[in-house]
């Protein structure tokens, strides 16, 4: 039996709305989609709540995408919150009065939560003859890194790295200036020599994998500039890219190829996290997955109407 499915990501940048048609055994098909580019980490004020602007806005954002849903005859609308709300200290508070006032069941996922999920849709995407696979995503509030031979990963981490988070926390200026660049990049890699377990620094995966529009944007810009296939992204080429993206201002960065206006800022810190975490992981290329955890939520979701 097909269902139509309306997945609604209220992630750190955007509140996305992907309406998927979907049976067990086949490749979920996005029909329609709605998004709204809201960036929640811009309305947290310095407390750590989320602001009453930024509420207001959020509320108009999912009464959008729920009104999106039910015209397009959604048979059930999977809802869920990343790091911006999940960390916001008002973040359950916003929830209760977004289901109450919206009718529906948004839910917080755990970071170990997202890089479940987004592991499951990379492994269903490349299959059991990918091997052992270790994945990465960056976020806007964070980075998911997981890996393992199954579905179900033996190995995640999830990292407060995303590239909205830290272009707003470390960034000014345009372009930014070479201090805070060199500070950020310090500060990342310090978290990750810090904070990554010896199960993911000692990994033995042989099949490596980058998922999210951050990394797709970066492999784009390395086909650009250097002639690459897209479908892939080489630390060595990364390297030169971070450097290059750095020293330019926003407008100029918005004018390449696949980079929006609203990415144009973040980019800069997206690529710094991309290089950091490959470099600390021994990672020379990764794949791009298209799969994300968008997909993994209609999966699992699938698994369980079978089961």
């Amino acid at each position: 039996m097909t269902v139509r499915l309306g997945v609604l990501d209220v992630g750190s940048n955007t509140i996305h709305l992907q309406v998927m048609d979907a049976h067990s055994g086949a490749r979920p098909s996005p029909t329609t989609n709605f998004k709204v580019e809201l960036r929640l980490t811009q309305y947290l004020n310095k407390s750590g709540t989320i602001s009453v602007e930024g509420i207001k806005l959020l509320h108009e954002a999912i009464a959008g995408a729920v009104a999106h849903a039910r015209e397009n005859d959604t048979d059930e609308i999977l809802a869920f919150a990343t790091s911006a709300i999940r960390e916001a200290k008002n973040g359950s508070h916003i929830i209760q009065e977004i289901n109450e006032r919206h009718q529906i069941d948004l839910q917080i996922l755990t970071g170990d939560e997202e890089a479940r999920m987004t592991f499951l849709a990379v492994r269903r995407w490349l299959g059991w003859s990918a091997g052992k696979l270790l994945i990465l995503d960056i976020g806007g509030g964070s980075l998911e890194i997981a890996s393992g031979v199954d579905e179900n990963p033996e190995a995640t981490l999830s990292l407060p790295l995303g590239a909205a988070r830290l272009t707003r926390d470390f960034l000014s200026g345009d372009p930014y200036t070479s201090k805070d660049v060199r500070f950020l990049e310090e500060y990342v890699a310090h978290n990750l020599e810090e904070k990554l377990p010896a199960i993911l620094r000692s990994h033995d995966a042989n099949h490596f994998v980058a998922t999210s529009k951050t990394f797709r944007t970066l492999a784009r810009l390395s086909g650009h500039w250097f002639n690459d296939n897209p479908k892939f992204l080489e630390l060595a080429n990364l390297e030169a890219m971070t450097s290059k993206l750095s020293g330019m201002s926003d407008k100029a960065r918005a004018d390449l190829p696949g980079v929006s206006v609203s990415r144009a800022q973040q980019i800069v810190a997206g690529a710094i996290v991309a290089r950091a975490v490959m470099d600390v992981l021994d990672i020379e290329k990764v794949e791009i997955c298209p799969w994300a955890l968008r997909e993994g939520i209609v999966l699992r979701r699938l698994d369980w109407i079978q089961g």
